[in-house]
């Protein structure tokens, strides 16, 4: 999906029309930061009008914050769907999940974005408890170590990174990108390619 590209919805229940325009904001939020998007964007790329999307979430401090909580939610629901299976492996599974995220355009660097914006009183506050949820998600339901969770925190973060430098457009052609690469997705390398937009492409 790109902000270009999302179609516009015909009649469809209130709740739909939400999760579509919470998706395009996803997706626009993603390219853009909070700080370069207005509503009137994502209003365009979910096709409905500008006053619609300020009269279902009010401003757009509002819009970026339920944009911020589902993503975490999704990232915790794709855990939790990992979990079942041999314990050694649950972190490869989880990994396994958290790249598939990238199905959806913006998310990661959503989350990316709000943890850069920890100053802002009711977003740094919704970024901290979204970290602090996935955090005790690590440590209480996949039963890692304070080590191990912050591997894999870490690991996500460098994955953010990639998403959000565009560095896939660089694989084969330059050593950094092609070995940072290969170390986050040994074995999805192409099917991430395919997923992410090359660097002067929108979202």
């Amino acid at each position: 999906m790109t902000v270009e590209s999302v179609p516009t919805a015909p009649r469809m229940k209130a709740a739909d029309r939400r999760e579509l325009i919470l998706e395009a904001a996803t997706a626009v939020f993603g390219a853009k930061t909070y700080v370069g998007t207005t509503t009137d964007e994502v209003a365009r790329a979910a096709g409905v009008s500008q006053p619609y999307v300020v009269r279902l979430f009010g401003t757009k401090e509002k819009l970026f914050i339920e944009v911020i909580d589902r993503a975490y939610d999704r990232m915790i629901d794709v855990f939790r769907a990992a979990l079942p299976g041999a314990p050694e492996a649950v972190g490869d599974r989880m990994g396994t999940a958290y790249t598939e995220l990238l199905v959806e355009r913006g998310m990661l660097p959503v989350v990316a974005n709000s943890t850069a914006l920890g100053g802002e009183p009711q977003i740094g506050r919704v970024a901290r408890a979204g970290f602090s949820r996935i955090w005790r998600f690590l440590r209480d339901e996949a039963g890692f170590t304070p080590e191990q969770a912050r591997e894999f925190i870490a690991t996500g973060m460098l994955i953010n990174t990639i998403v959000g430098l565009r560095l896939t457009g660089d694989y084969g052609d330059e050593v950094s990108a092609t070995e940072v690469l290969d170390a986050c997705f040994p074995d999805a390398v192409e099917k991430v390619r395919t997923l992410l937009p090359a660097a002067g492409e929108p979202w």
